[in-house]
């Protein structure tokens, strides 16, 4: 049975809820990255110098897989997201990452980084 992250509720349509750093729990975060396609725009934002919006990702997936992707990364706590304009904009929680879980998100970076070039992937 999958236990649902608490997400603090948004006060409007434009606002999207995500956790505060104290109610991200360490299996939310590890679940958001056990699927290839999440752990993919996490290694995206990671590397990335700024935000970057939802149609920079490419991701082999239907547009509401996509959208899904980006809801279990916001709701565990793993990224940040807020509309500017129209766009919807993503940027990595690495400070909080990093604070309750040291050591984690470098970690699972190397591995899939490593893993990617094994296999020749992305």
């Amino acid at each position: 049975m999958e236990v649902e992250p608490d997400v603090t509720t948004a006060t409007s349509a434009r606002q999207l809820a995500h956790p505060a750093r104290d109610e991200i729990r360490l299996e939310h975060v590890l679940h958001a990255f056990s699927d290839s396609m999440r752990l993919r725009v996490v290694r995206e934002l990671a590397m990335a110098e700024h935000e970057l919006s939802c149609s920079d990702f490419d991701l082999p997936v239907t547009k509401s897989t996509t959208t899904h992707h980006f809801r279990v990364l916001r709701e565990s706590g793993v990224i940040r997201q807020a509309y500017r304009g129209t766009a919807k904009m993503n940027g990595l929680r690495r400070d909080d990452l990093d604070a309750l879980f040291p050591g984690l998100l470098d970690g699972v970076l190397a591995a899939a980084g490593a893993e990617a070039a094994r296999l020749g992937t992305r």
